[in-house]
């Protein structure tokens, strides 16, 4: 699966770049027709420990999925996004089994 990253007002380094892509192909032994994933990675401006905003836009036959999540890390907030993305194709999965 193609994984682009997008970091605005800052670089990411390669090793939360690695941990992402792992966490993404990981989604693919729930849902084999993913086309790609678009990360986000966004820091907030606030006093706020949990200023870290981890979006995911993911791309499956028919339509994207969007989860949206904020955590005191980047890699807490992929991790949270990749497991309720684990759970929407799970749901999507078993729909397509049902109508097929």
């Amino acid at each position: 699966m193609k994984v682009n990253v997008q970091t605005p007002h800052f670089v990411a380094d390669q090793k939360l770049l690695n941990f992402i892509q792992k966490k993404m192909n990981k989604l693919e032994q729930f849902y084999d027709h993913v086309i790609y994933a678009d990360v986000f990675l966004k820091v907030e401006n606030t006093s706020k420990r949990q200023n870290k905003i981890v979006e995911i836009l993911l791309s499956v036959p028919g339509n994207e999925l969007i989860v949206k999540k904020q955590a005191k890390s980047f890699e807490e907030g992929a991790d949270s996004c990749a497991q309720s993305l684990e759970r929407l194709l799970v749901k999507r999965k078993q729909k397509i089994r049902a109508t097929a």
